[in-house]
């Protein structure tokens, strides 16, 4: 099999599994305790916390440790808006772009329903793009936050993140951004970034599912969407998950330390997987941006198909990849991302997404390239 679905998940890292095991049998504590086994795991994951705010260029207590990507985002696009709200209630809207991911727009979309919020909605152009001029004309003084994704997850586009956090900051609207993609390809840096908070899952870099983190600046108010014993600085109780917590820094850590080096062996593996699909695959579209792009991320349109259906004769061939978004799996709608860059439903549902971890090899996408002509003409030849 060929694993190319990275996007949606990625296998443990052994290291993370061996940096994880000691919390999860014999220093096994709760963290909260006061007693040896309790001061073990709390010096864990106080590590822990270190290893990420170094990675990130933050403080320490700038970092909260969450249930994944899902949940950081839930966190800052409700925790800060919320708080802004409640230190004045002229901040009643938020600003999304058009293509987020589902765990953002609902999130902005629940503050609408039960809270009063307005969302503004910024466009993007064919590539995927937000530009900072989009983000300004929709800038308000009433708006509480804007949160726009570092990179796409079905197309890989990569978003002028530095400049749209400045545009927002000129307006003295807080920045969030989704970096679950972008976490171990792209910079991460905090303070390079200029944004207020950005959230990370640990899934996608060789952690375990169920671990990720959130950083909030600390002069920015953040209200706690789970409440209980106050832990974390009172920003999200609940018993932490040392382990989870160390694997995360681990996987992180890992990925940061090879990041320069393996995004440009998996850009020319990329670039030429790209070419050779394009150039056997007749009226095979790229999607997303040509060039501003994740390095792991290719995504195309192949028109006179059905996306599901190359999707199953690929993984005939022994090709795992998907048709756009995990968490978009079993819904038969046309993908929100495709149609807001302009692309007609029935095109956008023939999409088929690519997506790799560090371990590609040229072989394996060698392969990929050929199961996908065979499997695209094999399709067309029944009718799509």
């Amino acid at each position: 099999m060929i694993f190319l679905d990275a996007a949606a998940t990625t296998p443990v890292r052994r290291e993370v599994l061996e940096a994880m095991w000691p919390y999860l049998t014999s220093d096994f504590g709760n963290p909260s305790s006061h007693h040896t086994l309790g001061e073990s795991a709390a010096t864990a994951l106080a590590g822990a916390r270190d290893s990420v705010a170094a990675v990130l260029g933050c403080r320490p207590g700038e970092v909260i440790f969450t249930s994944g990507g899902t949940e950081a985002d839930n966190l800052a696009v409700k925790g800060i808006a919320l708080a802004r709200q409640a230190s004045r209630p002229q901040f009643n809207r938020v600003v999304i772009s058009a293509v987020e991911h589902p765990a953002v727009e609902e999130s902005a979309r629940y503050l609408e329903r039960f809270h009063g919020f307005a969302v503004d909605v910024v466009p993007v152009d064919g590539t995927g793009l937000v530009t900072p001029e989009a983000l300004r004309a929709v800038l308000r003084p009433e708006t509480a936050l804007a949160s726009i994704m570092y990179a796409n997850n079905e197309v890989g586009t990569v978003q002028p993140v530095a400049e749209l956090a400045a545009e927002a900051g000129h307006a003295g609207v807080p920045f969030h951004t989704d970096a679950v993609q972008a976490a171990g390809w792209l910079p991460l840096d905090t303070g390079t970034l200029g944004i207020d908070a950005m959230s990370i899952s640990g899934h996608k870099l060789g952690a375990p599912k169920g671990c990720g983190v959130l950083f909030v600046r600390g002069r920015t108010r953040i209200e706690p969407l789970i409440h209980g014993g106050g832990q974390e600085r009172g920003r999200r109780s609940g018993t932490e998950n040392v382990a989870g917590a160390v694997g995360m820094a681990t996987a992180l850590t890992l990925a940061q330390a090879r990041q320069e080096e393996q995004r440009r062996r998996v850009v020319a593996l990329r670039d030429a997987f790209i070419n050779a699909v394009l150039t056997g695959v007749p009226g095979a579209a790229l999607t997303g941006h040509p060039s501003r792009r994740l390095p792991s991320v290719a995504s195309f349109c192949f028109p006179g198909t059905s996306g599901e259906s190359v999707l199953l004769e690929l993984e005939r061939q022994g090709v795992v990849c998907s048709s756009g978004s995990a968490c978009a799996a079993g819904s038969d709608a046309p993908s929100p991302v495709l149609t807001a860059l302009g692309y007609e439903a029935e095109v956008a549902q023939t999409a088929v997404r690519f997506s790799f971890d560090a371990s590609v090899t040229e072989e394996d996408l060698n392969t990929a390239a050929g199961a996908v002509r065979h499997a695209v003409e094999s399709v067309r030849a029944l009718g799509g």
